[in-house]
């Protein structure tokens, strides 16, 4: 049974997702562990020994490529590993393995990163920093630009075919209200995000965790999250 440590992010849903596409269902194909980043539980140093980086999500899969166990950190290593494993949403020839990769890298790069900031700064900043709010909005919005042109005469992010490009990047727009986002802006991209919703094992991956997760209303989740104790020395 693959261990799953995760949490109710964006990041974590990829993880969710891909294992129930994969066929792979919850409780009796993997197992999850919840690590409350609001909590803290990032720092202690049993997660801290399979993800230094302390983000989630971070697996342990006890039957690795080699038959022996390995562990592994980063939401987008995970998404390959899983597609290797299991034959699956990773196209096979050389030519569309890397275009869907180099938007895979988007995801990883751009998109995570830059709409997370959106994240931070118009909803969890203690002040209200305009500068900064107009910067990651705009840019967000320009990202959801360049995925609304990617997907003219195209039925997914990277071609014709379903890939964990779409699977990485689909839990980052569930929150496009948070990012400042117009639908009416991006057709293309809100019909894609549409049929990907739809689907039964990305309604299961997005619902693991979720009654878990609470408001970042606290300053203990705060500091946990953004403040002193996620640069102290381990």
């Amino acid at each position: 049974m693959i261990e799953v440590h995760s949490w109710a992010t964006p990041n974590g849903h990829k993880v969710h997702i891909m294992l129930e596409e994969c066929g792979q269902h919850l409780g009796r194909d993997w197992r999850v562990h919840p690590v409350n980043i609001g909590a803290g539980d990032q720092f202690r140093p049993e997660f801290l020994a399979i993800s230094p980086n302390n983000k989630i999500p971070a697996i342990v899969d006890p039957n690795g490529p080699d038959g022996k166990p390995i562990s592994l950190f980063e939401s987008g290593a995970i998404l390959l590993y899983l597609a290797a494993k299991f034959g699956r949403f990773l196209p096979r020839s050389d030519r569309q393995k890397f275009e869907m990769l180099q938007w895979l890298m988007f995801q990883m790069g751009g998109v995570g990163p830059m709409l997370g900031q959106a994240h931070h700064f118009r909803i969890y900043a203690p002040q209200k920093i305009g500068y900064a709010i107009d910067r990651y909005t705009n840019e967000a919005r320009r990202l959801y630009g360049v995925m609304d042109r990617q997907l003219q005469g195209r039925k997914f992010i990277a071609g014709n075919q379903y890939t964990i490009a779409d699977i990485a990047i689909f839990p980052w727009l569930r929150s496009w209200q948070n990012q400042g986002i117009d639908w009416a802006d991006h057709p293309r991209l809100k019909d894609w995000f549409d049929r990907i919703a739809e689907r039964p094992a990305v309604q299961r991956g997005v619902a693991v965790l979720a009654d878990a997760r609470k408001p970042l209303t606290d300053e203990k989740a705060r500091t946990a999250l953004f403040g002193g104790q996620q640069y102290e020395k381990r």
